[in-house]
């Protein structure tokens, strides 16, 4: 039985509180929401952190209000998301896509801002240490070699999130205050394609809330491709956006593809093809294969590789498809 180790636990009751506490304790401290992700990682060791500030006590974590779109809070958990009327109605995809992660205990304990930041995933970093000690630690975790691609500089740990797809695709903002203040950046700006240094967001900044303008006229979904129908990560996720007008032609259209690469692709060209157009069987057809030539998946997930490349064309097909139809 894999178990924690010894840590101390802080119960901050505001973000001033807890930014503090951070910046008391430095890098052997790190924050948690829910603790579905972090936790089984400290399991093995892959996070060693001597204390864990809490961010469940934090009123300011927990809100959903109006603010010409949607403003909410990071630490809303994933199944207050997926039921809350408010998402259902004007943010389907993200109703969607927060009630697909996992299970329903992990989806009562995780919350959107965890999801949103959850560690990248690889076969090879994902296991217990002596696991991976025997094999010879990896580049993400005490190694210097990236055993997906023995030559690449960097990291290949897949971003393996539901909710960053769709944030994206929605064109949502997120607030990260930090003992140096607070700012504002788009959703998108929040990855980098890099395994280990996957977030621009400081060790000692919290995702307090998501904003998501208002999308009057748009019409999204989500779609996730995995072994079993619950429990495991996305080896593939679409999300869709688009706004269609009256007579049927797209002004405006976002894809984003997760879990075939270190974070989400934006398939800009896929996008580019639809607009000023009428959706049609034969344009579905090329926006998916525009979509499909950025996607990269290495043999670092569930299924083979190849499965999982042409999946892409399939589900980015089906996702259109399913927004398009009158």
């Amino acid at each position: 039985m894999l178990r924690l180790p010894s840590f101390e636990y802080l119960a901050p009751k505001t973000l001033a509180e807890a930014t503090s506490m951070m910046s008391d304790h430095g890098p052997e401290a790190m924050y948690v929401a829910g603790g579905t992700d972090l936790y089984p990682n400290m399991k093995r060791r892959q996070f060693e952190p001597k204390a864990l500030i809490g961010l469940r006590g934090i009123p300011a974590m927990h809100g959903l209000s109006n603010g010409g779109g949607l403003v909410i809070g990071g630490g809303l958990t994933l199944s207050q998301v997926s039921t809350h009327p408010q998402v259902i109605e004007k943010y389907p995809a993200l109703a969607r896509a927060s009630g697909l992660v996992s299970s329903p205990p992990l989806r009562n304990m995780g919350t959107i801002g965890g999801n949103l930041c959850i560690d990248t995933r690889c076969t090879y970093y994902n296991q217990t240490y002596h696991w991976r000690k025997s094999l010879g630690f990896c580049l993400k975790k005490d190694g210097d070699t990236c055993w997906v691609a023995l030559s690449s500089p960097r990291c290949m740990a897949v971003s393996s999130s539901d909710c960053a797809p769709v944030a994206i695709a929605l064109g949502a903002q997120v607030r990260l205050v930090g003992p140096q203040g607070e700012r504002m950046i788009p959703a998108q700006a929040l990855y980098h394609d890099d395994g280990l240094q996957y977030l621009d967001k400081a060790p000692d900044e919290i995702l307090v809330s998501i904003h998501l303008p208002a999308l009057e006229g748009w019409r999204m979904t989500y779609l996730k491709l995995r072994r079993r129908g619950s429990i495991d990560f996305p080896i593939l996720g679409v999300a869709v956006a688009l706004k269609l007008e009256g007579d049927g032609v797209c002004s405006d259209a976002r894809i984003v593809l997760g879990a075939v690469a270190s974070r989400p692709v934006v398939a800009d060209a896929a996008a580019r093809l639809l607009v000023g157009n009428e959706i049609t069987p034969e344009l579905i057809e090329a926006a998916a294969e525009a979509a499909y030539k950025p996607a990269k998946p290495l043999d670092n997930t569930d299924m083979a590789l190849g499965y999982r490349k042409k999946m892409v064309k399939v589900y980015v097909t089906r996702a259109l498809s399913e927004v398009a139809r009158p």
